[in-house]
């Protein structure tokens, strides 16, 4: 399978790529990303297959499918890494809250996110490619507070690689803080940024299009690549676990192939929606994808009304801080396979130029073919957790938004799935707040043990030993330093 890209070629770069090229080299011509060509089908011989199949099987299967130019036993090396999750047997739990709602829990890996699902495997892909070529790689990772841990911890003193993480000071929890900041592993630097999520994103696409920056880079003899989901080696496995969710409501009788389901996402940066919205176009019978924003609502506001602004809005700080994002990179690769490379192209340049773009009316009926829209404040996340805690299960803040698109946007004849992005352990001053109904500042340590106590659930260990570790990277620079600051690291160890 190859790979093309979302603005077109300015006759540098290969007007088609692989996916090893695509990965190690994720910025395309004009600022745009990298898709695929097309995507294989999935059938329902495939599905019912699949109900006999663990996890790794399903997804080495959907690899098959891609026929991605990677080795075999590279990719049963990858897939392996699910072993480290809690049940080696099953990575990822699906659980009943409700007749018509599951919770496909994605986070039981070493960081305790989903971004786990797609980096655990995508470090072992990439580290060997790198190898392969004998080639020196800067890996540069953005993060609202998931995907820098899930990095870190995949990428950790492997050969050929360096790891830059950028994080908004003040804007992720104190636990995923505690998890970068303790990280281990020379060929690793964290840089927390006076500034927020967007702005350390827009530093990470300026810094992968920089022909400076890579010049200075290629004095070292390193090149630059991305963990970030503007690669695609993230996003291929994003899209299993989609077919996954399936897979698990036929073998629980739920559903008869071919009947479709909800898919309901907590969505900031895109690429989890990005990955079910493949998956619908593999063949999998979503009915529509349910996008679940937080008071930074700007992708309720492009689904629904189709238009996109920047202009009047800044970004807020909630109790669900992963998808504080104004600026949801993903959804360029869905203007691509809706629109086409020119059209792409222009809503890109509008947004970059004016901060501002609108669909045509036929525009905004084709993408609310596949999505639809809500957002909720921090006062129902709360609401949310309290009331499913008295029923005996616990989720956190992200999770939690999930809820308002159950109640307000599905048909409850048709079973819903929501996708789990975090354990309740990573957030537990707002697990706090949430049971005893209060705004209480808690810290991190004391809400840990009290909803443990109170909810009789335990605290991972990699979690609980995050307030014991040294603190390896304290670095906060603003954000015209973050360059200087890369460069400096890069030449201290090479």
């Amino acid at each position: 399978m190859n790979f093309i890209e979302t603005r077109g070629n300015d006759n540098i770069n290969p007007k088609e790529v692989t996916f090893s090229y695509a990965i190690m080299n994720p910025s395309a011509s004009f600022g745009g990303l990298y898709v695929p060509q097309s995507l294989p089908q999935i059938d329902s011989d495939f599905l019912v297959n699949a109900t006999q199949k663990s996890y790794k099987q399903i997804t080495l299967d959907i690899l098959e499918l891609f026929a991605i130019d990677i080795e075999e036993s590279v990719l049963q090396e990858a897939v392996n890494l699910y072993d480290k999750f809690d049940d080696p047997s099953d990575p990822v739990p699906f659980v009943s809250i409700e007749d018509d709602l599951f919770v496909n829990e994605l986070f039981h890996g070493p960081t305790r996110a989903f971004k786990d699902m797609a980096l655990q495997p995508f470090g072992v892909i990439l580290s060997h490619v790198a190898q392969k070529q004998a080639q020196d790689y800067l890996i540069l990772a953005a993060t609202s507070g998931d995907t820098g841990p899930a990095t870190l911890d995949t990428f950790a003193n492997k050969q050929n690689i360096r790891v830059v993480c950028m994080y908004p000071d003040g804007g992720t929890s104190d636990v995923q803080r505690l998890q970068m900041q303790t990280q281990e592993g020379k060929n690793l630097k964290v840089i927390g940024v006076h500034g927020n999520f967007d702005d350390t994103q827009a530093a990470l696409k300026a810094l992968l299009a920089s022909p400076t920056f890579k010049a200075e880079l290629a004095k070292q003899n390193i090149k630059l690549s991305a963990a970030n989901s503007v690669n695609f080696g993230r996003i291929i496995f994003q899209i299993i676990y989609h077919i996954f969710a399936y897979v698990s409501l036929l073998k629980l009788q739920k559903r008869q192939c071919g009947e479709k389901f909800y898919t309901i996402i907590p969505s900031g940066n895109f690429g989890n929606a990005l990955g079910a919205y493949y998956a619908k176009k593999m063949g999998l019978p979503i009915k529509k994808i349910l996008i679940a924003s937080n008071i930074n609502n700007i992708l309720t506001d492009l689904i629904n009304t189709g238009v996109y602004d920047l202009r009047q809005r800044k970004l807020l700080l909630t109790t669900s801080p992963a998808m504080d994002i104004l600026i949801s990179s993903n959804v360029e690769r869905i203007l691509f396979d809706k629109f086409g490379s020119e059209r792409c192209g222009e809503l890109m340049d509008s947004l970059r130029d004016f901060k501002y773009y609108k669909l045509t009316d036929e525009e905004l009926a084709s993408l609310q073919e596949d999505f639809a829209a809500v957002y909720s404040d921090d006062t129902f996340a709360k609401e949310t957790i309290k009331h499913y805690a008295k029923k005996g299960y616990v989720m956190d803040p992200h999770t939690a938004t999930c809820l308002k698109a159950y109640e307000d946007l599905c048909t409850k004849d048709i079973p819903s799935v929501l996708c789990s992005t975090a354990q309740w352990t990573k957030f537990a001053p707002t697990m706090m707040q949430a049971l005893q109904n209060n705004e209480k500042k808690y810290t991190d340590i004391e809400a840990l043990k009290s909803v443990s106590d109170a909810l009789h659930v335990g605290i991972p260990e990699c979690i609980s030993s995050l307030f014991e570790k040294k603190i390896l990277h304290d670095n906060i620079v603003d954000k015209e330093n973050i360059e200087a600051e890369i460069l400096a690291f890069i030449r201290g160890i090479v």
